[in-house]
């Protein structure tokens, strides 16, 4: 029997780093969602519209907002080919628009052929929609949805995206500088160390400001996509009045008149150069405008002053009271070498003396970065930035 479709009653799945599963499902709960089931990665919850464009703009810790449009078992590709194509697919897809399977994974199921799972959802898909609106093809060009399959345990999920770009792109970095910390796993590890803005916060190696303007942004209550775009805009569910209603609520609870005391540092004059410029953008879309293109010449920024050149080996205290220094240290096989890393690490020590009861958390690749560092973490959780596996080592003592 064939499936329907109400926009008002929808299932979605948020994607995160795997490690950043808790905070995305505080965050979820925090925003009045019940998460049905967390997962690797992920996060399943239901929501009406305005609750999608909610999930879109607010989600400090998702990569991806998914729309999942069909579940069934299947453990043969006959069963994968009906099952998809009883999805309501001109109900969401939009006459006019083209589709795309973009990533299928499948784990601990007999159908494992990624390539070919592809090509039968795809024609699956297709087929419904030729079939309902008497056409012989789809266009392939114009908007294009993406479709994601998901095979666990014989039971498939098909998706489509709702974000366009990942989630991690607000908006506000032009420039990356070197090895950057990915957006939401920046935020991910400041909600996992259970920073306040009642705190003081440091960044001895802020790079291009990830950590201080995620800090920021979660301080003053400003949904970190709020003046983005996403791909839900050309599906046919999509309703522009709801979004720019949504987009005004999350603004009016913005206050970024809040004193901040967030700090941060580098060594590399030009990286502290872009920090305060995507801190001048991020600053932008905190008030609702849309981000500066280009290094801003003069920058009239909340904490600007508080981000400056300075070797890690330099740094104290910047605060009377007691806080958190939460950093991502050069790693060698991005930076430098093994060797260069491994004596920054060890060089990392000194803030243990010159940052009395402050709370440390470091992001790094390095498994042995307890012993350079020379204490044991009071934790270490897994998290991944992009494709690399990372470690979030917690000294609540030091």
């Amino acid at each position: 029997m064939d499936a329907s479709f109400s926009a008002s009653n929808v299932t979605l799945v948020a994607l995160c780093a795997v490690g950043a599963e808790k905070p995305l499902s505080n965050e979820l709960r925090k925003l009045g969602f019940s998460v049905i089931e967390g997962g690797f990665g992920k996060a399943r919850f239901r929501s009406d519209l305005a609750g999608v464009y909610r999930a879109l703009m607010s989600l400090r810790t998702a990569d991806r907002l998914l729309l999942e449009i069909a579940a069934f078992p299947s453990d043969n590709f006959d069963a994968l080919f009906e099952g998809v194509r009883s999805a309501p697919w001109e109900d969401v897809i939009p006459a006019g628009a083209g589709i795309r399977v973009g990533k299928v994974r499948t784990n601990r199921s007999k159908l494992t052929a990624e390539t070919t799972i592809q090509a039968m959802v795809h024609k699956a898909a297709a087929t419904r929609l030729c079939e309902k609106r008497t056409i012989n093809r789809l266009p392939e060009t114009g908007f294009i949805a993406e479709i994601r399959v998901y095979i666990e345990k014989n039971v498939v999920s098909v998706s489509l995206d709702l974000s366009g770009d990942p989630l991690f792109k607000r908006g506000y970095r032009t420039e990356g500088g070197i090895a950057p910390l990915r957006e939401t796993t920046a935020a991910a590890v400041l909600l996992l160390a259970n920073w306040r803005r009642k705190f003081p916060l440091y960044d001895p190696f802020c790079g291009s400001g990830t950590i201080a303007i995620e800090a920021a942004l979660y301080a003053w209550d400003a949904a970190p996509c709020m003046m983005r775009t996403f791909a839900v805009s050309g599906l046919a569910f999509h309703n522009g009045r709801l979004e720019k209603t949504t987009r005004e609520e999350l603004l009016s609870k913005v206050d970024v008149n809040r004193v901040v005391r967030i700090y941060g540092s580098d060594a590399d004059a030009r990286s502290v150069s872009i920090a305060k410029s995507n801190i001048n953008r991020a600053y932008e879309i905190a008030l609702g405008k849309k981000p500066s293109a280009g290094i801003q010449a003069e920058l009239k920024l909340p904490f600007a002053p508080n981000i400056r050149m300075m070797p890690m080996e330099r740094a104290v205290a910047p605060d009377k009271d007691a806080g958190f220094i939460i950093t991502n240290p050069p790693y060698g096989k991005r930076l430098g070498g093994k060797t260069e890393a491994e004596a920054t690490y060890g060089g990392m020590a000194g803030l243990r003396t010159r940052f009395p009861r402050w709370k440390i958390g470091v992001v790094t690749d390095e498994t042995g970065f307890e012993s350079f560092f020379g204490k044991k973490a009071d934790s270490c959780k897994e998290i991944t930035n992009g494709s690399m596996s990372s470690y979030f080592f917690q000294y609540d003592t030091v």
